[in-house]
């Protein structure tokens, strides 16, 4: 579980986040959703400790991540599978070296332990075939499951995904979103989601925070997000439906 509170962040005397809190539990697709610039990619950074927060504190199953000393940090970060947007793979390694990497940087495995570990989550993600292949190789979907082949091979309590439908087609994306819910049910992950799809909150939304303007303006699920009163997140609802005519035209 991942529990977070009072989370700020200014950037140049330019408030981002503010007293932002909230709870993610494991087995659920938590979405973070709200437009551009709202403070969803700086709230993401936060909690996998790439950016500090001014004040808040965000706790691993009670672990306080930034009061916490190093040891602790790398422990709690060798937990966290991350899916960056576009895919974040390296160009000069295959598919399987893309996945093997963490393993290589993090691990005491056998050469053998590695292999089939890279395999099962290749397998997992459904490219297995694809293995020797390089990323200029193959499809932006194609990316996106390599990616999190690579997010769940040190299998992760929880897991991040940095906009996952980011330049997808509406069919891949879909496959994406139901790829990720497959993966947290199955091993009671942690899941956060950064996105602005409507989508994937009306298909996986088990929990989703909307941001606006740097703050928390509503929390709900999928279920109970189009009865919102919220003036701010209904207008973001029918922005996301427009773009969606529009695209099929």
């Amino acid at each position: 579980m991942i529990q977070f509170t009072d989370i700020s962040k200014s950037f140049d005397g330019r408030m981002v986040l503010e007293d932002v809190s909230g709870t993610f539990k494991p087995g659920d697709t938590n979405l973070i959703i709200g437009g551009s610039g709202t403070g969803k990619s700086v709230l993401l950074k936060c909690l996998i400790g790439l950016v500090k927060p001014d004040h808040g504190n965000v706790l691993y199953n009670d672990r306080d991540f930034w009061n916490s000393d190093e040891d602790t940090r790398k422990q709690i970060r060798r937990e966290m599978g991350v899916l960056f947007q576009g895919g974040a793979l390296f160009d000069s390694k295959t598919v399987a070296q893309n996945v093997r990497f963490p393993l290589e940087m993090l691990t005491n495995m056998s050469e053998s332990e590695k292999d089939d570990r890279v395999n099962f989550c290749l397998s997992r993600v459904g490219l297995e075939q694809a293995a020797g292949r390089m990323p200029s190789e193959i499809s932006g979907g194609m990316k996106k499951r390599v990616g999190i082949a690579r997010a769940i091979v040190m299998n992760p309590k929880y897991l991040f995904c940095d906009e996952p439908n980011s330049g997808l087609d509406p069919l891949t994306s879909i496959k994406i979103d139901e790829l990720i819910k497959e993966i947290t049910d199955e091993y009671h992950i942690t899941t956060v989601v950064i996105t602005h799809d409507m989508n994937s909150v009306l298909e996986i939304g088990e929990k989703v925070m909307f941001l606006y303007k740097g703050h928390k303006v509503w929390e709900g699920d999928n279920t109970t997000i189009t009865q919102s009163k919220v003036t701010e997140l209904n207008e973001f609802i029918f922005a996301n439906k427009l773009l969606r005519d529009m695209s099929r035209q």
